[in-house]
Formats: C-alpha cells, sequence, structure tokens
C-alpha cells in the first residue's frame, strides 16, 4: 500500500517538472523574440574652454650654479658652511692651509738671506754718502742716485719676504684682506653641495685641471624647468608659449613658467628624436622648490574659449564629413536623424562644434546597459 502511494507521489512530481520545463522553455522563446530596444543617452551641448596640450618631462633646476674652486692648492684646515645654508656675496665658505714645495721654500728663502745682505751692504753705502752730502763733499745728483739705490734695496727685501710668507703661509701681511687661503663665495644663493672636508688635498684651477670643487652656490629664487620634448610636437612650440609646471614632490603643487628656449637640434633616445626645452619658474613667495625635483610641463598648444562642445564619442566620422545622431523623439520610443557639423578643436575627450548645432538640441550618446542600476 505505501509502495503505490510513493509512486503515485514520484509520478505528480515528475509530471509537475515536464510541465514547468515546457512552460519555461516557451517563456524563454517568447521573451527572446521580442525586439530588443536600445536606449541612448542623450546629450546636450555646452558651453566649454577646450584646450590641446603637449607634456614635457624634466626636473626644475636653479638657472645658474656657480662651482667655488680655490685660488691656490693646499689641504682643508676649516668649512665653515654646509650645504642647505645661505650664503652671501664675499663670504668665507673654507679655508686652507699651504703645504709648500721644498724647492720654491728654499729658494724663497734664499731671496730673503740675498736682498737683506744687498740692504746692509747699499744701507751702509747712503748713510756714508748722506754724511759726505752733508759736508758738501759730493754732488746732490749723486746723494740721490744712492739714496734711490737704497729704496729699491728696500723695496726688494720686503717684497722677498712678502714672497716667503705666501709660500710659507699662502699670505703676505700686505694682501691679508684677500687672502688665496680663504675661499669665498662669488654669488649670494644658497649652498647645494659642500663635497669637500676638512683634511681633504684641494688643487687650483690652472691650464690643465679645473681645480677642486669646494662648494656649489646657486640662486633658487631664479629657477627654470628643463625638459624634452618629442619631435611632432616641436614643430607647434615657440618661445613665450605659457607653461604649467607640476611639481610631483610638493603634493602635484601646480606652477606657471614661461618657455624661453627650444632646443634647434635634437637627440635621439631609446629610437625617438628629442628636442630640449627651457622655461623661466614663476616662483611665488610662499614656496620652496629644491633642485632637481621632477616635474612635468603642460604646454597649450590651442586654446578655444567659451564654445559649444560635445563627447568627441558623440560625432561620427565619414570620410571629410561628421555627423551626430540628433534627436527628434524621446518618449515614447527614442528616434535620431543624422545632422552634419562642422567640428573644430578637440582634447580627445570634448569636440568643439563650429556649426550645425545649437544650445538647445540634444544628441546621441552612449547605449544605456539596461543591467546597470
Amino acid at each position: 500500500m505505501k509502495n503505490r502511494i510513493v509512486k503515485k507521489i514520484m509520478r505528480i512530481i515528475f509530471l509537475v517538472l515536464i510541465v514547468a520545463a515546457v512552460v519555461g522553455t516557451f517563456y524563454f522563446l517568447w521573451k527572446k523574440s521580442r525586439p530588443v530596444i536600445t536606449v541612448y543617452e542623450l546629450v546636450t551641448p555646452t558651453r566649454d574652454t577646450i584646450e590641446t596640450k603637449t607634456v614635457a618631462t624634466g626636473k626644475v633646476e636653479p638657472r645658474d650654479e656657480v662651482l667655488i674652486k680655490p685660488q691656490m692648492s693646499g689641504i682643508i684646515s676649516e668649512v665653515l658652511k654646509e650645504a642647505g645654508q645661505m650664503v652671501k656675496e664675499g663670504e668665507i665658505i673654507a679655508k686652507i692651509k699651504v703645504i709648500p714645495e721644498m724647492v720654491q721654500l728654499n729658494s724663497a728663502e734664499s731671496r730673503v738671506r740675498v736682498a737683506k745682505i744687498s740692504l746692509e751692504q747699499v744701507s751702509a753705502t747712503f748713510k756714508r754718502d748722506e754724511e759726505l752730502y752733508k759736508q758738501g763733499v759730493i754732488a746732490k745728483e749723486e746723494f740721490e742716485t744712492s739714496q734711490a739705490t737704497y729704496k729699491k734695496a728696500q723695496e726688494e727685501a720686503e717684497n722677498a719676504q712678502d714672497a716667503l710668507e705666501i709660500i710659507r703661509e699662502g699670505i703676505s701681511r700686505k694682501s691679508s684682506a684677500s687672502s688665496t687661503t680663504q675661499v669665498r663665495s662669488t654669488i649670494t644663493g644658497m649652498i647645494l653641495d659642500v663635497p669637500v672636508k676638512v683634511g681633504n688635498s684641494v688643487i687650483q684651477s690652472n691650464t690643465f685641471n679645473d681645480g677642486t670643487t669646494i662648494a656649489t652656490v646657486a640662486d633658487m629664487n631664479n629657477m627654470i624647468f628643463k625638459g624634452k620634448v618629442d619631435e611632432t610636437e616641436v614643430g607647434r612650440i615657440n618661445e613665450g608659449m605659457p607653461i604649467k609646471l607640476t611639481v610631483g614632490a610638493l603634493d602635484s603643487r601646480n606652477f606657471d613658467a614661461l618657455l624661453e628656449y627650444v632646443a634647434p637640434k635634437g637627440v635621439e633616445e631609446n629610437g625617438a628624436v628629442l628636442f630640449e626645452v627651457k622655461a623661466a619658474v614663476q616662483m611665488p613667495a610662499d614656496a620652496f622648490i629644491r633642485a632637481g625635483y621632477s616635474a612635468n610641463a603642460e604646454i597649450v598648444l590651442k586654446r578655444a574659449e567659451n564654445v559649444l562642445s560635445v563627447p568627441e564619442s558623440c560625432v561620427e566620422f565619414s570620410g571629410d564629413s561628421t555627423f551626430v545622431q540628433l534627436v527628434t523623439q524621446e518618449l515614447p520610443e527614442q528616434k535620431f536623424e543624422k545632422q552634419p557639423v562642422k567640428v573644430g578643436l578637440s582634447d580627445g575627450i570634448r569636440i568643439e562644434i563650429k556649426e550645425g548645432l545649437k544650445e538647445s538640441d540634444k544628441v546621441r550618446g552612449a547605449i544605456i546597459d539596461p543591467n546597470k542600476k
């Protein structure tokens, strides 16, 4: 008895499943056979400013970086400044201790001894001639000759002593105010780098050597941007164009700049020809840009202000002609007609409409996804 009941229940469930499958199949086929109504986004033309730009990557650095070099060779005995400090023109940055060459030292000492011997001899002669002149024994001309010889001997002795002091100490008593052992800044600005330390040997600049750099000083209020532009864009830029600089290290802060140099010759890098550009940065009072900050420069190539525009995706291109799908009916079903338009400047997102549309018109945009909430 129980088996019959179970079989009857199973038969009913099986028939219900078959009926449900048949009904579901017919509903799916009916749903699929219905025409799909595509709904488009409706776009209204708006007034906007359209710009075409090119971007140059580079860095911001001082216009002039001055390398401070010593006027004589020796060993650094004291460093008075460090990187980041401000320095005025003529201010001492470091001091040098002179290590004299033995040959030059011996020669200078010998010259001093000879000058002293000569001075003693000439001095004795001058004193004798002076007494004889007072007594009227010798003529005035002879006395003046003796006096001139004595003064020359004095000058020679002083020069020999100064030369010895310069070789031994790097400075003489006469020239203490302009000592070559004191390395001074030649400009007013900020010290960017002091590559030497106490005890380092340094050499002066000469015909065969650039000399040792004691410090690098620059005016941080006179900064320029140096970057490179691709050859496809360089023909559309020229000196005097405004630039918008974006410095990433300063939370992507923007600075105004003015293009002042475009290289006449390009350099090939990684298969592309690039041209160097320079722009003068307009430094605001509340900003401090460190030398070497990376920056991106946006150069405005063309600009159209307060023009009628639509998204470029709304415009259809066919050969030399351009069209939009103008809305003729919104409800109950969207209807469109092809409308020729004249386009202008485009920034890749929006495009200028010169003729063919009014601000009150609506055009077809992108398809609205029915599954999108």
